[in-house]
């Protein structure tokens, strides 16, 4: 492609139809160019630079038709699988409608928040519609601010929540918060699980909201101690501070309940909703909140219109949303999530059994998380010394995404690690993944654990070229 520039600039401009013939090198050199450079880097060096044209449920192929199954899904947000046929055809059918009409009161939102109210927990009536996950947790940290007007928030260690600086500042990683300090004053983080910790954060009563995951995802799929969420919320109650529930990741049947904070009795005071709301076709985010708290927040005509988001309730995306959960709850996804999900945790346990690498296996419904052994730093298996330290440092500290690699590139599976937490793999596929498709991702776990030691000197030489290259 030349880049020599006409006046108007149009004649090097690539057309759509353009852009889906690109060559993998195009795309990698354009990537390099203008986009992220250092994650076209990192993707090369486990070969996560496949291109991929076309998907549908679990499976998604390569420009030369190899077949792979992704068991990632999204970090949750494919639920549905990708391209589901039923989403697709929800959208054609509200496409001569007005997308973005903010004059008017639109009816498939109307409908969906209505839903969304039918099962959320306990009295949650009235969403807000944005576009994302970090967008929900921002709107419900405002919420919450607003509606009590305190000002301080309480968040758990190693949680995850966004990285938007509302969000961010009450993500529990330093790596993600340093760079961009100083964040929202007034946060203070506490241990997972740890009552006595919250406690303490809430006596001083300045707390607006406690946020809170029912399950920790980027962490590495930590489940909380039983009855933790509906004593925080007891404890967040007497103490005057609203509970947000982050159900980002874990909505929708992900778990093995609609949502999961049903398997907890916990009735949050806020749930944030995103990723597979929108069915995997449409970016699409959500708090839902009490009348009662959104009155006190929202509730004059002054206030109306102090928390806003232009795409936010869209008719392409609420079409998306409705259908999404109208496929869940007809095809009872919920309990598909957990009868396939408890056959895989057995399977990975019995894995876990024969192989040490493997040090705990946890999770709940298709939530789950694998992690790893660090191997030993002798560096013995490494015959080159200059890469030594590299090739040390990947396989202590990202050994699960040595052993996603290991899956993506041998056995065309797609996973990968946790971002607070790189020796743990997450495997999160569609609800819709079949016995068989399961099996196949289990049979290709237990070949990489069985060789994994051919495997770490394999990396070894691929880190090399990768160092070599970049010194060029």
């Amino acid at each position: 492609m030349s880049h020599h520039h006409c006046s108007c600039g149009c004649c090097n401009l690539i057309h759509l139809e353009q852009a889906l013939e690109l060559q993998q090198n195009q795309v990698k050199d354009l990537h390099s160019r203008y986009l992220n450079a250092s994650l076209v880097t990192l993707l090369s060096l486990i070969n996560f630079d496949t291109q991929f044209v076309a998907a549908s449920g679990v499976s998604v192929y390569d420009a030369r038709g190899n077949e792979y199954l992704d068991f990632l899904g999204a970090y949750g947000a494919l639920n549905l699988g990708h391209n589901h046929p039923e989403l697709l055809t929800a959208l054609q059918r509200v496409q001569s409608w007005p997308n973005l009409l903010q004059a008017s009161m639109n009816g498939v939102a109307a409908a969906l928040a209505h839903n969304l109210a039918h099962l959320a927990p306990g009295n949650l009536q009235r969403s807000f519609f944005c576009n994302s996950g970090a967008e929900a947790v921002e709107g419900a940290l405002k919420l919450a601010r607003i509606a009590t007007g305190r000002q301080k928030f309480i968040y758990c260690h190693n949680s995850f929540h966004g990285k938007t600086f509302g969000a961010l500042s009450v993500t529990g990683r330093d790596k993600y918060q340093a760079p961009f300090k100083p964040l929202i004053s007034q946060c203070a983080g506490v241990p997972y699980g740890d009552l006595t910790a919250l406690q303490q954060q809430l006596s001083s009563r300045e707390a607006a909201a406690f946020i809170v995951e029912p399950v920790q995802g980027e962490g590495g799929i930590i489940e909380p101690p039983a009855g933790y969420l509906a004593r925080a919320k007891k404890l967040c109650a007497q103490y005057g501070t609203l509970l947000i529930a982050d159900e980002v990741q874990t909505g929708f049947g992900r778990t093995g309940t609609f949502f999961a904070c049903e398997a907890e009795d916990l009735v949050p005071d806020i749930l944030c909703l995103a990723k597979s709301l929108g069915g995997g076709v449409m970016p699409t985010g959500a708090y839902i909140t009490s009348d009662e708290l959104w009155r006190k927040a929202y509730g004059t005509m002054e206030k109306a219109l102090l928390h806003t988001s232009t795409f936010g309730g869209n008719t392409a995306a609420c079409a998306a949303a409705l259908k999404t959960i109208e496929i869940i709850i007809k095809h009872d996804l919920c309990r598909q999530a957990k009868e396939k999900g408890d056959y895989l945790i057995a399977q990975l346990r019995k894995l876990k059994e024969k192989y040490p690498l493997l040090k705990d296996v946890r999770g709940r419904g298709l939530m789950i998380g694998l992690e790893f052994q660090q191997p030993a730093s002798d560096g013995k298996k490494y015959s080159f010394k200059f890469t030594m330290n590299v090739v040390n440092k990947l396989a202590q500290e990202y050994m699960g995404s040595l052993v996603a690699g290991e899956l993506f590139n041998k056995h065309r599976i797609i996973t990968a690690y946790t971002l607070n937490n790189p020796n743990v793999i997450r495997l999160e596929p569609p609800l819709i993944v079949s016995r068989e498709q399961i099996d196949r991702v289990l049979n290709a776990l237990e070949e990489v654990l069985a060789n994994h030691t051919g495997f770490l000197s394999m990396v070894g030489s691929g880190a090399k070229n990768a160092i070599l290259k970049m010194r060029k």
